[in-house]
């Protein structure tokens, strides 16, 4: 298991959103590209970077920010946020981008994610986001009828690489990571599974820890690196310790 530092971009800052709501945000720098480089310093091998504006205006929006991210980090790069169309994935391994994370799209055209995990195989990741176990899109603005297990298993012929899978109301709130749905949603399909939302404490990584052995294979957190209330060396030295 992995802990994968989130770098979520907003009018080309770094900041955090109280689960998802656009007027709710911490800023905590206006160099994501620094952000990023502090977090491989401390051991982390992958960031989960989102581009906000991009989610609501469903197109890539503060790309100069995540291309100075790409070029400064020495580490791979996912990237979600407005990523509607080949165009825009083509686009993104163009620049550097390690993997492209899909998310409104695997509700709203499936067809999407199967032709790009062909055209790039490994690459792809279906961010699947739920409030109250039901999946959401559209930035979080619409919340639709099809639960997180039923859409994971659509693609498990696909080839995708992983699924992001975030409890929304728990995103943001330091409320601790929803376990059982996050193990729900990892034994319901064959396609490991990413943490996300809630995750405030180490004992929040220790409570996590366990669901390795039905799929889970990382974590992402953001507020709770960022204000210091999780410490990116103290977990990745735990995990590495198990």
């Amino acid at each position: 298991m992995i802990i994968i530092p989130a770098i979520d971009i907003k009018q080309g800052r770094c900041v955090r959103l109280l689960q998802g709501e656009m007027d709710k945000e911490t800023v905590f720098s206006d160099d994501p590209a620094a952000m990023a480089r502090r977090w491989e310093d401390e051991g982390a091998e992958l960031i989960h970077v989102v581009d906000l504006d991009g989610a609501v205006e469903k197109k890539p929006k503060n790309l100069d920010a995540i291309r100075a991210i790409v070029r400064q980090a020495g580490i791979p790069i996912q990237v979600g946020g407005g990523i509607r169309d080949m165009e825009t994935i083509d686009m993104y391994f163009d620049i550097g981008v390690t993997r492209v994370v899909i998310g409104s799209e695997a509700v709203n055209n499936p067809e999407l994610v199967r032709e790009a995990c062909g055209k790039w195989p490994g690459r792809i990741v279906v961010g699947i986001d739920a409030r109250g176990g039901m999946v959401a899109i559209e930035g979080w603005t619409q919340t639709t009828d099809v639960s997180a297990g039923v859409l994971g298993k659509q693609f498990e012929d696909a080839g995708v690489a992983a699924i992001n899978f975030t409890d929304i109301e728990r995103d943001g709130m330091r409320s601790g990571p929803n376990i059982e749905a996050t193990r729900d949603l990892a034994r319901a399909v064959n396609i490991d599974v990413v943490a996300s939302g809630g995750v405030s404490s180490m004992q929040d990584i220790k409570n996590l820890a366990p669901l390795e052995a039905d799929g889970v294979v990382g974590v992402i957190s953001g507020r709770a690196l960022y204000d210091g209330s999780l410490d990116l060396l103290e977990a990745l030295a735990w995990l590495a310790k198990r």
